[in-house]
C-alpha cells in the first residue's frame, strides 16, 4: 500500500521527498480554469522516477450539467487531461462527480455522464481510467449520497469507470465511515485510490474542508481502518504543513 499526497504542481519530485511520500496528486493547469493542460515540466523524471502519480482535473468540470456551455467544454477538458496524464505517467485521473441544477432530474446527469463514455469508448477510450471521486456536499450531486451513487454507477459502470474515495467528504455528506469500504464496493466493485483526509467540520455538514489527521473531527484511527480495508494507494489532501506527519502516521500504523 502506497501513500503520498496532493502537492504543488510546478515540483511533485521535490514536493514527494519533502513529505516522504510514494505518491503524488497534483494538476496540470489553472484548478479553476479551461485552458487545456501543456507539456508539464518534469516529465521524464516523473516517468523515471519510482513514484506512482494520479492526476487531478479541474474542479469547475461538471460533466453531469445539462448547461451546454458548461457539459461540452467539460467533456474536452476530461479527455485533454487524460491525454496528458498519460503522459506524465499516471495510473488515473480524478474527476468529481458533478451536479444537475436545483429542479432538474437527476436522471439527466446520470445520462449525461454516460454520454462521456460511450462517446469516448467510440474514439478508443480514455488514455487512463477516469476515476469518479464522491463529493461532500449538495443536494442535486451525483456522488454525494450513496443511494445516489448506486445510480451513476449503473450508467457508467460498463465503461470501466473507476472510483476515488474521500474521506472528509464521506464523512460530510453524512456517510458512516465504519464498513465505508464495503457498501463501496457492492455498488464500484472497485475503490483505486482513497483521498485520506480528516474534516475541520462536524459529521453530515456538507462542507468540504480537510484537516490533517490530528486536528480533524475524524478520529484517526477510523482513518486508518478505511485505508486498511480499502487496499489502494492513498494521497492525502490535507494542509501542506503536516503532510508529512500524516503520512508518517499512516505508514506506522499499517506497517508500511
Amino acid at each position: 500500500m502506497r501513500i503520498g499526497a496532493h502537492v504543488r504542481d510546478d515540483d511533485p519530485i521535490g514536493a514527494a521527498q519533502e513529505r516522504g511520500a510514494e505518491v503524488v496528486q497534483f494538476f496540470l493547469a489553472d484548478p479553476q480554469g479551461w485552458k487545456a493542460p501543456k507539456p508539464h515540466p518534469q516529465t521524464d523524471e516523473l516517468l523515471a522516477s519510482d513514484l506512482t502519480v494520479f492526476v487531478h482535473s479541474p474542479y469547475i468540470i461538471n460533466v453531469a450539467s445539462t448547461n451546454n456551455r458548461i457539459r461540452i467544454p467539460s467533456r474536452k477538458l476530461v479527455q485533454q487531461h487524460a491525454t496528458a496524464a498519460k503522459k506524465v505517467g499516471a495510473k488515473g485521473l480524478v474527476v468529481h462527480g458533478g451536479h444537475v441544477t436545483k429542479g432538474e432530474e437527476a436522471d439527466a446527469g446520470f445520462e449525461n455522464w454516460r454520454k462521456l463514455f460511450e462517446r469516448q469508448a467510440e474514439a478508443g477510450g480514455f488514455d487512463v481510467p477516469i476515476l469518479i471521486e464522491n463529493t461532500a456536499g449538495g443536494d442535486n450531486a451525483m456522488a454525494r449520497r450513496f443511494d445516489t451513487l448506486a445510480r451513476l454507477w449503473d450508467a457508467v459502470g460498463d465503461f470501466g469507470a473507476g472510483f476515488c474515495l474521500d474521506t472528509c467528504h464521506a464523512f460530510a455528506a453524512g456517510e458512516d465511515l465504519v464498513g465505508i469500504v464495503e457498501r463501496v464496493k457492492a455498488i464500484t466493485g472497485r475503490i483505486d485510490l482513497v483521498h485520506l483526509n480528516s474534516s475541520r467540520d462536524e459529521f453530515n455538514s456538507a462542507r468540504d474542508r480537510h484537516a490533517n489527521i490530528a486536528d480533524g473531527t475524524i478520529e484517526p484511527e477510523q482513518l486508518v481502518a478505511v485505508l486498511a480495508a480499502a487496499q489502494a494507494p492513498a494521497v492525502v489532501e490535507t494542509p501542506d504543513e503536516g503532510q508529512a506527519a500524516d503520512i508518517e502516521f499512516l505508514r506506522a500504523k499499517l506497517g508500511g
